[in-house]
């Protein structure tokens, strides 16, 4: 009679046990979710306050990266910090949402180039490539995305729906007849692009894209690698809850797809320090692409504006490109 009282509670206590664990395991998944949730949004929405946005991790003390990871990225709207020197038109663009743009022209120009800026930047970022461009005989148009600038809303994609700006900004100088337009990306400009290139068959003359990644599964992980953080599961929610916040499914988010889709000349510039864009990515992209194309490398360049650390390289190959 003991031995069986003691099997019960042998049995109660190991019943007890297995339902903590279950407990414990489901409000783990749930904190994991609450955390995620919080962070996509606000990498994801631009905050007007005038707090500094959040530093590169690597430059980031462990208790910062913590914080970081529970409660997610400063975030504040990016602003235009500078304006061009040339004579220029402010114009609004209807898309999905309103963009503001830059237009530059000049006398006799051999054509149009229209330049996108990257995740948390704004047009007066790319004021240097477009005076390069303007050197070399182009009008230029530089766009804000929704969120930054001079354009409407708070909020970024990651080049999702920023793909429909770069077709209204393409179908804009199509209506006015303007012949050989190039399209220029950085990071997330060039994602977009390729998006749009892809999803709405537009025809340019050719595209320049610096470091896209290759999917947004892995430009979110390489943020928790250099962070020194393992990013499972944690990157898989970011993305799942970045995507239904935002009203797409962003698993399938990958630039090295929409290149299968491109069938115009490309160049495709990468810097070998990049932390958050993989050679890999890169090579699958170039590997995709089905029309005339060209890979430079710049060996000293980690993610951020090539012209700035290789003016004479990056020039020299535009110039080459567009001519």
């Amino acid at each position: 009679m003991l031995d069986k009282r003691i099997k019960v509670l042998k049995r109660q206590k190991r019943k007890k046990r297995i339902r903590r664990i279950k407990r414990s395991i489901f409000i783990m998944f749930l904190l994991m979710n609450l955390v995620a949730y919080f962070h996509a949004y606000r990498f994801t929405h631009f905050s007007d306050t005038r707090e500094a946005r959040t530093k590169t991790p690597a430059s980031l003390s462990l208790a910062t990266k913590l914080s970081t990871i529970f409660f997610g990225v400063n975030n504040p709207r990016p602003a235009n910090q500078e304006w061009p020197k040339r004579f220029y038109e402010t114009i609004l663009i209807q898309s999905n949402k309103t963009i503001e743009c830059w237009s530059i022209r000049q006398l006799n120009p051999k054509g149009t180039v229209i330049l996108f800026h990257g995740y948390a930047s704004d047009k007066s970022a790319l004021l240097k490539q477009a005076d390069v461009f303007m050197n070399l005989g182009y009008n230029t148009l530089l766009v804000d995305f929704m969120g930054s600038g001079g354009s409407d809303g708070n909020q970024t994609t990651i080049g999702y729906f920023e793909a429909e700006q770069v077709k209204s900004c393409y179908d804009k100088l199509k209506k006015q007849k303007k012949k050989n337009i190039y399209l220029y990306g950085t990071s997330m400009g060039a994602v977009a692009i390729l998006k749009a290139v892809n999803d709405f068959h537009l025809k340019p003359s050719g595209i320049i894209l610096e470091c896209p990644f290759g999917t947004m599964r892995e430009t979110v992980k390489s943020r928790f690698h250099n962070m020194g953080l393992p990013s499972f599961p944690m990157a898989d929610l970011l993305v799942f809850w970045g995507g239904i916040q935002n009203g797409f499914w962003a698993f399938s988010h990958n630039p090295d797809v929409y290149a299968k889709g491109i069938d115009c000349p490309t160049l495709l510039m990468y810097g070998e320090k990049d932390d958050k864009v993989s050679r890999s990515e890169i090579d699958r992209i170039y590997s995709h692409l089905t029309a005339k194309k060209k890979l430079v490398s710049f060996p000293n360049a980690a993610h951020e504006n090539y012209l700035d650390v290789d003016k004479k390289l990056w020039s020299n190959e535009i110039g080459a490109f567009v001519k």
